[in-house]
């Protein structure tokens, strides 16, 4: 089965969704868009899509929204969209870091889903507060960490799940740009700015941007739960305010160790996104730029290629696999996998009916250890690299 309801079953209705954040110029509410669309569970009905109402309605037009419903803040929609009748029953929210916490609160306490993006939030004290306000309302949270929706990545955490790799011992994370080599935030590139921005990004900069998608990735893939971490962060750039680039030594529950590395200033590199995860029986390796594939080695035999849609291709990854293999299904694919995994979650929690229990996307949870991983990594690399508890 794909992600799409079997035909014989009734399709529901089309969520109504709004929007924070992600207005002209901005690079990644335009991915939600399109990942929102991909599989047409949503209509997006109304937005605070920029700092300021002129703004706010100038993007609206562009999308075509009604402008008695293109907002100045993320406080007037959410007021005036819970009053509605027809009001939005989920928010997608694409802002800086720093504006996550107040405007998911918000949607939350009146009961909207929320669809954020990553990082949860810009610090952990705001990450514990939003998680309690998650838990008690009556709204679900989803976390946009998208590389946890390609097809090979959920066919590799079915493999560690099946017992395929036997014990884990090794995870190794990458990723490896190279768009923050030189300080382009002084030429006011917009989204340099506000990355490199403590006030805006948080504490972390590599480790927050990006540094949290490999970390979130291993620990989807490999089960595991962090313990504790040394790492060496370091800013290469003169003048920038965050860290671009990071080496981190990890610990996790149970023994395994793992070792990853995330940088903005790897000269050559673009998304070089790299999982590798090694057991006592087995070993697997997948990389974004090459997504539709994944090495699987078993000890003492030769490297087996398993493809996305081909032979050897579990249930989970048949689930949200679209096309036939051989047809390339990239990063837009795996974004609409998360909108379509909540859809599904939302029209469950709509009908009063439990959700298919293979139905997977990140939450609130997996936030607070992305938050709480990058402090960590900062609070490790101040005392000179010492081991500090996730």
């Amino acid at each position: 089965m794909t992600i799409e309801a079997s035909k014989s079953e009734q399709r529901a209705p089309k969520i109504r969704l709004g929007m924070v954040g992600g207005g002209q110029g901005a690079f990644i509410g335009a991915v939600h868009r399109m990942a929102a669309r991909l599989d047409d569970h949503y209509d997006l009905e109304a937005g605070a899509l920029s700092s300021t109402p002129e703004k706010s309605q100038a993007s609206g037009r562009d999308l075509g929204l009604d402008p008695a419903r293109c907002y100045g803040s993320f406080e007037e929609m959410a007021a005036s969209e819970a009053a509605r009748p027809d009001g939005i029953e989920a928010v997608s929210i694409v802002t800086p870091n720093h504006v996550h916490f107040a405007a998911a609160k918000a949607f939350l306490e009146r009961g909207i889903h929320v669809i954020c993006d990553k990082p949860l939030t810009s610090n952990l004290e705001d990450a514990k507060a939003l998680k309690a306000a998650a838990d008690k309302a009556k709204a679900l949270f989803i976390l946009t960490h998208n590389y946890t929706g390609y097809p090979m990545v959920r066919h590799a955490r079915e493999l560690v799940q099946s017992g395929a790799l036997g014990e884990i011992r090794l995870v190794q994370m990458e990723y490896p740009q190279d768009w923050l080599a030189e300080p382009v935030e002084q030429s006011g590139a917009k989204q340099a700015v506000w990355r490199t921005d403590p006030a805006q990004s948080g504490v972390g900069g590599s480790t927050g941007d990006i540094g949290t998608h490999a970390y979130n990735l291993g620990s989807f893939i490999s089960g595991l739960t962090l313990h504790e971490l040394s790492a060496d962060v370091h800013t290469f750039v003169e003048g920038r305010r965050l860290d671009d680039n990071a080496h981190v030594m990890l610990r996790f529950e149970g023994g395994a160790k793992g070792l990853l590395w995330c940088s903005q200033v790897a000269t050559g590199n673009e998304n070089g996104l790299k999982v590798r995860i090694y057991g006592t029986k087995a070993g697997i390796e997948w990389t974004q730029a090459d997504p539709n594939y994944l090495w699987f080695t078993k000890l003492g035999e030769p490297k087996q290629l398993i493809t996305r849609g081909g032979a050897g291709a579990g249930a989970a990854s048949a689930r949200v696999t679209r096309i036939p293999g051989g047809h390339p299904e990239g990063y837009l694919e795996a974004f609409a996998t998360i909108y379509s995994e909540a859809a599904q979650a939302i029209n469950a929690a709509k009908a009063g009916v439990a959700v298919d229990p293979a139905v997977v996307y990140p939450t609130v949870d997996d936030g607070v250890k992305g938050v709480a991983f990058v402090t960590a990594c900062i609070e490790s690399s101040k005392q000179n690299g010492a081991w500090v508890k996730v």
